[in-house]
């Protein structure tokens, strides 16, 4: 199955996409990601590659009202934070950087068939992005899309590692990323995705 999952191809993004340099994927990359493992506050765990090679780090913040995580990069540098603000009418999750600038908004809604979910931030070329996710986080599948191209730059893939590997109920599922884009960022946005699957 892991040889399935290594086989998919996404085209390169139409430009690169992303905030962090060090992981603008330079070829197809897939993630792997537990689901529900992600919104346990207070734990700590490994974003991997699916070769099993550790990404990023996400460390929770235990008893945050807001369920602040903040991920790290393999030698212990702080990149950002992951939030939930409360002052939205629609569930909204911000990325902020190390000194507490917001540089990632996601924004979801829901639809009357499925729910849509949006992610604005300003690439490290200046360029203002919004990416649209299509499809339900709950379905099989959903695509990650450059609302500017309509480019499909990231897909969540369950059906592809249905089966394989289920942990105490949590699901694996794959993140397989476009070359060209910032794979802690598309990280980040799951992490919200997660995060808003499993509100109370």
């Amino acid at each position: 199955m892991t040889n399935q999952v290594s086989s998919v191809q996404l085209p390169p993004a139409p430009r690169e996409i992303g905030i962090f340099e060090p992981f603008i994927a330079k070829q197809t990359e897939t993630l792997i990601l537990k689901e529900k493992m992600l919104s346990l506050t207070g734990d700590s765990f490994d974003i991997k590659l699916i070769s099993g090679q550790p990404l990023v780090r996400v460390d929770g913040k235990f008893r945050s009202l807001s369920g602040r995580k903040a991920v790290h990069d393999l030698s212990g540098q702080h990149l950002f934070d992951i939030h939930k603000e409360h002052i939205h009418l629609h569930s909204t999750y911000v990325v902020d950087d190390t000194k507490g600038n917001k540089i990632m908004e996601v924004k979801s809604s829901f639809k009357i068939i499925g729910s849509k979910a949006t992610a604005t931030f300003t690439s490290r070329n200046g360029k203002s992005e919004t990416l649209v996710m299509e499809g339900s986080w709950l379905d099989t599948s959903a695509d990650i899309v450059d609302e500017a191209s309509g480019a499909h730059i990231a897909r969540i893939d369950r059906k592809l590692l249905k089966g394989r590997e289920i942990f105490g109920g949590q699901q694996t599922y794959a993140l397989i990323v476009s070359p060209g884009v910032d794979m802690a960022l598309m990280a980040a946005l799951c992490i919200c995705l997660d995060e808003k699957n499993n509100e109370h």
